[in-house]
């Protein structure tokens, strides 16, 4: 992680999982089939789980619900998929464990909101029967706060004692502040209850990217639990996903959180797992963490005449997300390698002396030749109808040789 520190947390096992600052920060996703529709709910965990996410999040909402999960995690071990589930939680909880100890069981952690969990001294109840539970279940348990869903009594019980103060705050600052407490205090009251620190992970979502970033900056000054990221409700498409990297980010660069999700709105034939393939390029563009290769390639310019190198470029990224899943099993270390595709002489042949191996295309008035470099060298020049063939020949070849495991 360069220079970046990690604000440092308790180890936190969820399943056969560990997170934490001794970890790298985890890629969470949520599924949004209803979870009772068995084969549904396993198709996309099971499309979130090759993308790279690494805890898939249910709704638990009804006793249906319940035991669709129950099921559907008996049929992911039995698989062999070991991936950590999450049950979300709201309003009903206590019952719906209660009520179904196998789901209870094979859950891997809970997620409780307490801004919905009850009133009154229900609220109180009800959260210690969720928490009694995944102490007894050995589960841990994630208390998630939502502005959206924020406990009214305590952002009452705050907006009374602000009224009464000599210099009281505008009502966003009192909102934040009833967040931190919010997560504060149910922390306090499930700690007490018994629940191991090595079971807790905190969140504090918001929707607007300035808020959400106080309350947990406020969060992680306040306590040394493991804390979930994420700016929920972020919208959808380029929105969604710049939104979420902003907020992220700052948080990211501060060493705050232990996991991540970008939630972003569905749609028409998007796949759900875009959500973690923003997370993985987010962590990988800060140098947290490596996934695949990545490519730096050339926004043009009116130098660039042809487009040939948009499509190489294009071309360059299906081929590694097309090889990944065999260049990971035989050649470790590959997804740390830099590629560069370049479209003209101004930055080209410099970008790529950078890269492990790249290629500065021809532009305008410029030879119709193109250079490729490996670690930092000139090694070959290409030119005529078949450069996209023979770059991507010498690329596997630099790939085999490099990152190859040696036999002994």
């Amino acid at each position: 992680m360069g220079l970046v520190h990690r604000r440092k947390t308790s180890v936190v096992q969820i399943g056969s999982l560990n997170l934490g600052s001794d970890f790298p920060v985890r890629v969470q996703s949520m599924t949004d089939t209803p979870t009772s529709d068995v084969q549904a709910t396993l198709a996309q965990t099971r499309a979130l789980i090759a993308a790279g996410s690494e805890l898939v999040r249910w709704t638990v909402n009804d006793d249906a619900a319940a035991k669709g999960a129950a099921e559907a995690i008996r049929l992911l071990r039995e698989e062999g998929i070991n991936t950590p589930i999450i049950g979300d939680f709201h309003f009903n909880g206590h019952i719906l464990l209660r009520n179904n100890p196998r789901t209870a069981q094979r859950l891997d952690k809970y997620r409780i909101n307490p801004g919905n969990v009850g009133k009154g001294r229900l609220h109180d109840d009800n959260f210690a029967q969720i928490v009694k539970i995944a102490i007894d279940k050995g589960k841990a348990v994630r208390i998630g706060v939502n502005w959206g869903s924020l406990d009214q009594e305590l952002l009452t019980e705050l907006m009374d004692a602000n009224a009464r103060s000599s210099k009281p705050k505008d009502f966003s600052e009192v909102t934040r502040e009833a967040m931190v407490q919010s997560a504060l205090r149910s922390a306090e009251y499930a700690l007490k209850l018994g629940l191991p620190k090595t079971k807790l992970v905190l969140s504090v979502k918001m929707s607007v990217l300035q808020d959400m970033v106080a309350v947990y900056e406020r969060l992680a000054a306040a306590c040394d639990c493991a804390l979930h990221l994420g700016l929920t409700e972020a919208g959808a498409d380029i929105k969604g996903a710049v939104s979420s990297a902003a907020a992220l980010s700052i948080l990211l660069q501060q060493g705050i959180g232990d996991t991540i999700r970008v939630s972003l709105t569905p749609q028409p034939k998007v796949p759900r797992s875009k959500e973690v393939e923003v997370c993985k390029e987010l962590l990988q563009s800060m140098g947290f963490r490596y996934f695949a290769p990545s490519v730096t390639s050339c926004p043009g310019c009116g130098r660039t005449a042809s487009n040939y190198f948009q499509y190489l470029a294009q071309d360059i990224n299906s081929h590694i997300k097309l090889k990944m899943p065999l260049w990971q099993k035989q050649y470790p270390g590959v997804e740390e390698m830099k590629i560069a595709v370049m479209g003209c002489v101004v930055n080209g042949p410099g970008e790529s002396r950078h890269a492990d191996i790249g290629i500065s295309l021809p532009g305008s008035s410029e030879k119709p030749i193109a250079p490729v470099y490996m670690d930092g060298k000139e090694h070959k020049t290409l030119k005529g109808d078949h450069i996209k063939e023979e770059f991507i020949d010498i690329l596997e070849d630099y790939i085999k040789k490099r990152y190859g495991k040696v036999s002994l």
